[in-house]
C-alpha cells in the first residue's frame, strides 16, 4: 500500500504536467506557426559524391497579412553529410520577389505603418542560432509594399539583403 505522501507527490507531478501542457498550447496560440514555404525547384551548384548536393533553392510563400501578394525566394542550402543530417550552416546569400497574384488587400494595420518591419516569413539555416526573414514595409507616399530578405545570428549578422517591391493598386 502507497503513502500518503507518495500520493501526494504524484498529484503535484501531474498539475506541474498540466500545467507545462497548458503553457505550451497558451504559447503556440499567442505566437502563430511560421508561414510555410512551397519548394518551387532546386539546382545543384556544388557536386558531393555520397550526400546531397549544394544547391540554389526556390521556394513561394504568400504574405500571411496582405492578400494578393505571393513572394519567391532564392537561397543557398549547404549540402554534404552535414546538410543531409541537418547541422549544416547555410550561407546568408538570398534573393526575393514579390509579385501581386490577384488583388492586393492592405489591411489597416498596414497602411498606418503600425506592421512595418514585421517578419512575414521566417527559416532556420542552421541547427540553432541562424536564420533567414522576410520583413515587410509600406511605403504610404509611393502606396508600395516593400519586401526585405536577410540573414541573422545571435551572436553576428550578415549585411547581406535583397528587397523587392509590389505597387498596391
Amino acid at each position: 500500500m502507497h503513502s500518503l505522501d507518495f500520493l501526494k507527490n504524484r498529484r503535484r507531478k501531474r498539475t506541474r504536467l498540466f500545467r507545462a501542457l497548458l503553457l505550451v498550447l497558451l504559447a503556440c496560440g499567442l505566437f502563430p506557426a511560421p508561414v510555410a514555404s512551397e519548394v518551387i525547384g532546386s539546382v545543384d551548384t556544388v557536386f558531393h559524391m555520397f550526400s546531397r548536393d549544394d544547391d540554389i533553392v526556390v521556394e513561394a510563400f504568400d504574405d500571411p497579412d496582405v492578400g494578393g501578394v505571393t513572394c519567391y525566394l532564392s537561397r543557398a542550402r549547404k549540402g554534404g553529410v552535414k546538410g543531409m543530417i541537418g547541422v549544416a550552416e547555410d550561407p546568408s546569400d538570398a534573393s526575393i520577389m514579390c509579385v501581386a497574384t490577384g488583388d492586393v488587400v492592405v489591411p489597416e494595420r498596414v497602411k498606418s505603418g503600425k506592421a512595418d518591419g514585421d517578419k512575414v516569413f521566417k527559416k532556420g539555416t542552421s541547427l540553432v542560432f541562424k536564420s533567414m526573414q522576410v520583413v515587410r514595409f509600406y511605403d504610404r507616399k509611393r502606396d508600395v509594399l516593400v519586401y526585405m530578405v536577410y540573414s541573422d545570428r545571435v551572436v553576428e549578422g550578415s549585411p547581406k539583403n535583397s528587397i523587392t517591391c509590389v505597387k498596391v493598386q
